[in-house]
């Protein structure tokens, strides 16, 4: 066998040296990494960020053990803890050849750190940098997420108190209901969101490192490198997790941690995503009506046929994603309840995929939120003119009360009454013509009681019950005070990072 011969693997693939790049236009790039997520969400989940960490995860098992009385030396922990930048290419060498990433990392790493060499992944199996390093990254992940979603909440919060008395046709069905206030449309988004904040909070809270549990979870190896000693072993744990800045750990594990806590974690993202996609579909039906509108650049084009269309594109893409969000935790369901015994690889290629999907869809989501709840537009006027033409059918039981007070019979009354309205209604729907209601309500002398007072009892703000005074009550005992509570991460001013 030539030198050639031995360098290449059983696909034949040239291990001596890299291969030739492939040109960007022919390899597929997800839309998220390009197009959609932010920046340091895109670095967190890169490979290079997920090896950087597999090297703090053995630097702080080599210093443990070394502060455990192993025969690791302060000099190899030092080396480990200095060693230069991942090698990609050298890494891709490796793995080439070896066929696992973990060994490809390790042998690619002494080679870098020859001091070193002998007492990386000491004890330590691949799940060790493998699953805790994926924790770390969704832990990170859940500290960018969190930050954006109080944001969101911030500017819900301001939108909803500016708009606290606005009055506008309230739906059910879709059918034009009580009045409402535009305030208090905002503050039911705002409090799906102010619930994910708390609800991602309490995730990150509860997020546990899986540890050093060896092989099986039963920390054999380890337990042999310390002849036995069990409270050694225990505190080989403790050490590694504080250092890596974790409290705690899965205090039982197979080979993996349950994988339920990925369920955990990407249900409260597919909270995040249920919330935004509510949102939007409000938005996108109040843009439809021309009342409420999400924010168009100055240069924006909204259709390339038609040229007077401003799409409601920012909320139509927040629905996108959040559907391909929702469909994503059905992986780590699935994922948890298939796990056979100890562990099986059927979830790695899956995890990988869904896991950092889940966070970079959520994060892009966030990123169009917050763009569109800091500049939403709103037209009173319109808004006006919608309640006005439905006013007079729901003012009918106002009218009537007020001419029964003034002596009126009340059956004779509602008779008279219904049937205005369905003449009027009638005439609203078969000749497109304006709701007439109040004039023949007017001009019927049994109401002339309260002729007079028609106007007045058709006052918009008389229909929207306590919905200011909510608004009022909901910033002022639940949304303002968790906002001060977090004021140091809501500094600046951020309105999304949205690519159009």
């Amino acid at each position: 066998m030539t030198a050639t011969d031995a360098s290449k693997t059983a696909d034949n693939v040239d291990v001596s040296s890299p291969s030739s790049a492939q040109q960007p236009a022919l390899n597929y790039v997800s839309p998220l990494s390009t197009r959609y997520a932010s920046a340091p969400m895109r670095e967190n989940f890169s490979d290079v960020a997920r090896f950087r960490l597999w090297r703090k995860l053995w630097a702080a098992l080599a210093w443990a053990e070394h502060q455990l009385g192993l025969q690791v030396t302060q000099e190899q922990v030092h080396a480990l803890e200095n060693a230069p930048d991942v090698d990609m290419q050298l890494a891709k060498r490796y793995e080439a050849k070896l066929r696992h990433d973990v060994m490809a990392h390790v042998h690619a790493l002494g080679d870098q750190v020859p001091l070193a060499r002998p007492v990386i992944h000491l004890g330590a199996t691949s799940c060790f940098v493998t699953d805790n390093s994926e924790v770390m990254q969704a832990c990170h992940a859940l500290d960018l997420l969190i930050p954006a979603v109080w944001r969101c909440v911030s500017n819900l919060a301001h939108f909803a108190q500016r708009y606290r008395d606005l009055p506008t046709l309230a739906f059910t069905h879709l059918q034009p209901a009580q009045p409402t206030t535009v305030g208090k449309r905002a503050a039911l988004w705002l409090q799906d969101f102010l619930f994910d904040a708390h609800n991602l909070e309490h995730v990150r809270r509860t997020v546990r490192l899986r540890g050093v549990k060896g092989t099986t979870g039963t920390q054999a190896s380890f337990l042999g490198l310390f002849d036995g000693d069990h409270e050694k072993v225990k505190k080989l744990e403790a050490l590694v997790a504080q250092r890596m800045g974790f409290e705690q750990t899965w205090p039982i594990t197979g080979q993996t941690y349950s994988r339920k806590q990925d369920f955990f974690v990407l249900s409260a993202l597919a909270g995040v995503g249920q919330s935004a996609a509510k949102m939007a579909n409000d938005i996108r039906l109040l843009q439809h009506m021309k009342e409420v509108e999400e924010p168009f650049a100055k240069h924006q084009i909204g259709s390339s046929a038609m040229p007077y269309k401003r799409n409601p594109m920012r909320c139509e893409r927040i629905n996108a994603l959040a559907r391909f969000l929702q469909s994503l935790v059905l992986n780590p369901a699935e994922t948890a309840s298939t796990q056979w015994l100890e562990r099986t690889l059927d979830d790695s290629a899956n995890r990988r995929l869904s896991v950092s999907e889940a966070f970079l869809t959520c994060d892009a989501i966030l990123q169009l939120v917050l763009n569109v709840s800091s500049a939403l537009v709103v037209y009173p006027k319109i808004i006006d003119k919608h309640l006005l033409q439905e006013l007079p059918f729901i003012a009918t039981e106002s009218i009537l009360m007020a001419a029964v007070q003034a002596g009126g019979d009340r059956q004779q009354l509602h008779e008279a009454i219904r049937v205005h309205a369905m003449r009027a209604g009638a005439r609203v729907k078969e000749e497109g013509a304006p709701n007439d209601l109040l004039q023949r309500i007017a001009q019927d002398e049994l109401f002339s009681s309260v002729r007079d007072r028609l106007e007045e009892l058709c006052e918009p703000a008389l229909f929207v019950g306590r919905a200011p005074q909510q608004v009022d009550d909901f910033l002022g005992e639940h949304v303002r005070p968790a906002l001060q509570e977090r004021e140091r991460i809501l500094q600046g001013d951020f309105s999304g990072d949205v690519r159009i």
